[in-house]
């Protein structure tokens, strides 16, 4: 007889591997307690399962299987695997600042990648704009343009400053939410923090209630406080990364219309001299 991990019991065929170690037919792991058999509430994550399952459905031949090394002392290492907690039930552990901190960073993301991708088709509209004799007022280097084409016998003093305003005017489109990006960088560590502090808080209530006889309840309580930090840290890194990157494109674009627009300036400035 095996108990479910419901409680339930039913009759199985069960394999016993060395001494200490024992499956079921469909390759879940055992437990042995007081002299009764209970399937594992969790079982262990990757192909163990299945290694187990070919072995107990195997005839003959050799087989991998994954032996708990600690099975003399009650299969310690085997119930410490399954007690860590995956990462989906690390996350739930941050709590509503975790979950706040992941909103934040997934916003990051599709802010940069979105920049990204509007940079990317500005730039090759500019880069089109250079290899064409007209001004086309669809790219930011054309619109700079265009106010040379409309003013040819402007005096060079004041075309440079028209020129210069519509430098200033396209900057702000270029550079739009690489602010937001990073102040999220700034703020995710913080997050993460408040976070933890909560946590540490929330945990040594706890000691103060129940005391710290069990080590192990107080490492844990700590263990779930950090994850937030570990949370904030994640989204921040990634973010500055992005906003590196984001930043790259826009001043390379910025760059270019300052170059073409004190280009034309010095051209006009030639020609009226002469």
């Amino acid at each position: 007889e095996v108990a479910t991990p419901s409680g339930e019991r039913a009759p199985r065929d069960v394999i016993r591997i060395g001494a200490f170690n024992i499956i079921d037919a469909n390759g879940n792991y055992l437990a042995y307690n007081n002299g009764n058999l209970s399937e594992l509430p969790r079982q262990p994550a990757g192909s163990y399962t299945s290694w187990a399952s070919d072995l107990a459905n195997a005839s003959s031949g050799m087989y991998q299987f994954g032996i708990d090394p600690t099975g003399p002392t009650g299969g310690s290492f085997l119930a410490a695997i399954i007690d860590s907690p995956t990462l989906e039930e690390r996350w739930h552990q941050g709590g509503y600042v975790g979950y706040a901190i992941t909103a934040v960073g997934v916003f990051a993301l599709l802010l940069a990648v979105y920049r990204l991708i509007a940079l990317s088709m500005i730039s090759s509209k500019v880069n089109a704009q250079l290899k064409a004799s007209s001004a086309n007022t669809n790219n930011p280097l054309g619109r700079v343009l265009k106010i040379h084409e409309d003013n040819p016998s402007m005096d060079p003093e004041t075309l440079e400053l028209k020129m210069a305003e519509g430098v200033m005017r396209e900057t702000p489109k270029l550079e739009s939410g690489l602010t937001l990006l990073k102040i999220i960088a700034a703020v995710a560590p913080l997050m993460g923090l408040l976070g933890t502090v909560t946590g540490m808080i929330i945990t040594f209530q706890a000691i103060t209630i129940f005391g710290a006889g069990d080590p192990k309840a107080m490492a844990g309580g700590i263990s779930s406080a950090l994850v937030t930090t570990v949370l904030g840290l994640l989204v921040a890194i990634p973010t500055v990364l992005l906003h590196t990157l984001v930043n790259g494109r826009a001043q390379r674009v910025i760059h270019l219309l300052n170059e073409q627009a004190t280009g034309i300036i010095a051209e006009h400035s030639e020609t009226s001299h002469k």
